[in-house]
């Protein structure tokens, strides 16, 4: 008698207890268990960028001030505005400095430092220009904006405060603040620390060595033919022009094609009075002469303040020199008529501007 039921269940089993028995992973794939020290390894290195990425993000975040002057060594560096913080005297003061101690500053053949005129020299001159004797500028057009000229001028005032004016003046009112050369005489240059000065802020020696290669370069030439006559000359002889000597400064115009400018100074003249002279005294120190004014020697240092007169300086229309032939330098005539043509503008300037001027104090 068969027993079906035993039978299937007796098949079941047969086939299960036949079959091979399946492994089933507990990690499928791509779900392995990680290695300990791999995957140490891997937190390790996220952990540094994300720190790098954080400093980077903070870097940029921060503001950056450049050190003032940094701006020419590196012109194509983009400056940030917190630079702006710091005061621009500062700012021009720091790296003036900076470029003293490293070096970094250029000075031509004649020995002018532009560096250090335009940062501690004319500083205190513009003050005297704008505060103290309010200087009324004309005929700034006639200037050229670039190339040579020569700029002839009257002298006086016993110190030679005019020819500083008028350096400020054509630096602060031509476009590009050129610097003005002037030529001064040789007791200049024999002055402890005034001679060394005076060659830093761009003057050398009166001679037409010196100014035709000053013109040739094309730099603004000054020169006051008058010199010490001009400069020491009495207060009752006031703007008068003296003896121009013997037209040098025609002759290196002639030779460089330079045109010629007359220039007119009124107000200096009443700076120091000067009403005398202590001849034996300047002999002593080697000066042209000794000055005596209202104010000094009576005062002391005090007498050497000069008097605060209202100026005008005014640039006349310029000279041609370039329409003549190379050779008319050798014609004394023709000098001799130049520099006079050049003296009698700069006194009929004079007399104008003196005729118009209403008081030596306000002008």
């Amino acid at each position: 008698m068969s027993r079906p039921h035993e039978n299937s269940h007796e098949g079941e089993a047969e086939d299960v207890s036949g079959a091979e028995a399946q492994v089933i992973p507990l990690h499928g794939p791509g779900r392995e268990k990680p290695d300990p020290a791999a995957q140490a390894d891997r937190d390790l290195r996220e952990s540094e960028e994300a720190q790098e990425q954080l400093k980077q993000e903070r870097r940029d975040d921060a503001p950056v001030v450049e050190f003032p002057g940094a701006a020419r060594v590196s012109p194509a560096r983009n400056r940030p505005a917190d630079e702006d913080l710091l005061p621009a005297s500062l700012r021009t003061a720091l790296g003036f400095l900076r470029d003293r101690l490293t070096g970094d500053y250029t000075v031509d053949e004649f020995g002018f430092d532009a560096e250090l005129t335009e940062t501690l020299l004319l500083p205190p001159l513009r003050a005297l220009f704008e505060k103290w004797f309010r200087v009324d500028t004309f005929g700034v057009e006639n200037l050229p904006a670039d190339g040579g000229a020569l700029l002839v001028s009257n002298h006086s005032g016993t110190l030679p405060l005019d020819a500083l004016m008028t350096a400020v003046a054509v630096h602060d009112h031509v476009p590009g603040g050129r610097h003005l050369r002037g030529l001064g005489a040789d007791l200049v240059f024999q002055v402890p620390l005034v001679g060394s000065f005076a060659r830093k802020s761009g003057q050398t020696l009166a001679c037409n060595a010196d100014a035709e290669r000053l013109l040739r370069n094309g730099e603004l030439v000054g020169v006051w033919p008058e010199g010490f006559k001009g400069i020491g000359k009495p207060f009752s002889s006031r703007y008068k022009l003296q003896r121009f000597g013997r037209g040098g400064f025609v002759s290196a115009a002639l030779r460089t094609g330079a045109p010629i400018i007359p220039v007119s100074v009124v107000g200096a003249e009443e700076i120091y009075p000067k009403v005398g002279d202590i001849k034996l005294l300047a002999r002593l120190l080697g000066l042209p002469y000794f000055p005596v004014t209202p104010f000094f020697p009576l005062l002391g240092p005090l007498g050497a303040i000069p008097l605060p007169t209202k100026w005008s300086i005014e640039f006349g229309e310029p000279i041609r020199t370039d329409t003549y032939d190379a050779d008319a330098v050798d014609d004394p005539m023709l000098v001799f008529t130049l520099t006079d043509q050049v003296r009698e503008s700069i006194q009929q300037s004079l007399y104008k501007r003196l005729s118009q001027r209403k008081s030596v104090f306000r002008g």
